[in-house]
């Protein structure tokens, strides 16, 4: 969609600090959102490519992803071999309610940024553990772990003039087992509800993530695999109310969320009993 009350684009180079964000200005990564629908209060657009940010960055603390990395890319990521949550990444980027091609637009800071409660990139950063850093609008940076970043239905921390600029997973958690749940109304349709648990096979420590079914995401720690019981008094103690709106009633979405929390933790605990088991 033409955006017509566009009058400028600003297009910052490597190393630029001083971005002079006004009212009237929006961020462009992908812009598949951006130019999805009129936008008449934007007057200038910042294009955030020419800061050349590095798309993925393997290290010793894990994975970062610069907010501007197309999906195409993270979904094409080849990780070591000792990171065995790895697969979960394509699995969330499959989640997305878009056709292979938007994939090579729409980026990851974009889908986190949006925070709808169906945004996979944020189900997949919770569960993961990852911290966004943020470029303040008085050029200072903040690290919020993403399960603070997204606050509600389209809603975050972000202020006016704020950046998101990265997202870290830490390696800790990429070395954790984990298992994936999602459903829709339709074959390809909006997340209805998408969960994604982990398991140390160090310590033992089990962790769900919920997302999708509710306005924010949640994500849930215990030291140990729970019993059946156990997770479900607490899914319904700390999630207080779920989602409503065409793609599923929140009764609907509280069941499936409940049903597909008792798969996740079945099948994690299948795996800790064949890992013991291993010579």
């Amino acid at each position: 969609m033409d955006l017509n009350t566009i009058g400028e684009v600003a297009r910052p180079k490597p190393g630029d600090t001083a971005l002079d964000w006004r009212d009237g200005d929006a961020w462009l990564a992908g812009g598949t959102w951006l130019f999805s629908e009129p936008q008449p209060h934007l007057r200038r657009l910042i294009d955030l490519h020419g800061l050349g940010w590095a798309p993925l960055t393997v290290s010793d603390r894990g994975l970062e992803i610069a907010a501007t990395c197309e999906i195409a890319r993270l979904v094409a990521f080849a990780a070591p071999d000792e990171w065995i949550a790895a697969p979960l990444i394509g699995e969330c980027c499959r989640a997305f309610l878009s056709s292979f091609k938007i994939w090579n637009t729409a980026t990851v800071g974009g889908n986190v940024c949006m925070s709808l409660p169906a945004g996979p990139m944020i189900s997949l950063a919770v569960a993961l553990e990852g911290v966004c850093t943020i470029l303040n609008r008085d050029g200072s940076e903040r690290r919020v772990p993403v399960e603070d970043f997204v606050t509600g239905n389209h809603q975050n921390v972000l202020q006016p003039g704020d950046l998101l600029r990265s997202i870290e997973l830490p390696a800790s958690a990429l070395r954790k087992r984990t298992c994936f749940r999602r459903i829709s109304l339709t074959h390809l349709g909006r997340s209805t509800a998408l969960l994604a648990g982990t398991l140390d096979p160090r310590d033992g420590v089990f962790m769900l993530t919920v997302s999708a079914s509710t306005e924010r995401p949640y994500r849930l720690a215990f030291t140990k695999l729970p019993e059946a019981a156990d997770l479900r008094a607490r899914l319904e103690r700390e999630i207080p109310k779920f989602f409503d709106d065409v793609h599923g009633t929140p009764e609907y979405r509280r069941h499936m969320t409940l049903y597909l929390a008792e798969e996740i933790r079945r099948e994690l605990a299948d795996h800790k009993i064949s890992d013991k088991v291993q010579p």
